[in-house]
């Protein structure tokens, strides 16, 4: 079997260190010991983008926000889907992995950063979604493993209430909220009806296939019910 070799590395703002690795073909990013993504399992990121698009697939202009750029694959799904008026804007904070996008992996992406759709924030995906006001009719979260942060304890206030409020705001009415996980988290499933999504658990697989680890996608559609109190 072929060894794995480290390509190269970047600094996470904030602390942390990812590692981007190959092995013939085949790519990993490694936060420590943990890997947090593999170019063989894009099965469930890919379902971020079509089950979401499924919520809002009569929205003329819309206007998507992918949160984390990962190895593009939530990012192809939704322009293999999207019509041509639709706008995506990527947030990625690792300065790095764009740079991975355009380089070592760019077969991946397969020109999905240069189609005119498509704009890139480097950034934190909570500031871009505090600062923004009926904006988008998606926001597709996937920086991190899940509502129980592990690359960054930043990203736990994403999903914490202020962040969901902050989340209620930046979308427009009958929006929809995607958050990819490792795994399920019934607190999270609460939170989001407390402020005011009507939230679904949907089970997936990591590989296009059906097989590989169960993830958990999140989809919460943006009722008009104020967000609760806390």
């Amino acid at each position: 079997m072929l060894p794995w070799i480290q390509l190269d590395s970047a600094s996470i703002p904030g602390g942390g260190e990812l590692r981007l690795k190959q092995r013939g073909s085949e790519f990993s990013i490694m936060l420590g010991a943990n890997e947090l993504m593999n170019s063989r399992l894009s099965g469930s990121e890919e379902a971020l983008a079509t089950l979401s698009w499924d919520r809002i697939r009569d929205t003329r202009k819309a206007h998507i926000l992918i949160g984390g750029l990962g190895m593009g694959f939530t990012l192809r799904a939704a322009l293999d889907i999207l019509p041509e008026d639709a706008k995506v804007t990527v947030a990625e904070l690792v300065p790095g992995v764009v740079e991975w996008a355009r380089g070592p992996m760019a077969e991946i992406y397969n020109g999905s950063l240069d189609d005119p759709r498509v704009s890139i924030h480097v950034g934190d995906v909570g500031a871009l979604i505090a600062k923004s006001r009926d904006t988008f009719d998606a926001i597709l979260l996937d920086v991190d493993n899940g509502p129980d942060g592990l690359t960054r304890a930043e990203n736990d206030s994403l999903y914490d209430f202020s962040g969901l409020r902050a989340t209620k705001s930046a979308l427009r009415s009958n929006g929809v909220l995607a958050v990819w996980s490792s795994g399920p988290d019934p607190r999270f499933t609460k939170r989001l009806k407390e402020c005011g999504f009507a939230a679904e658990e949907v089970p997936t697989r990591a590989s296009r296939k059906g097989g590989g680890a169960k993830h958990m996608i999140w989809l919460a559609v943006n009722k008009s019910a104020a967000p609760a109190k806390r």
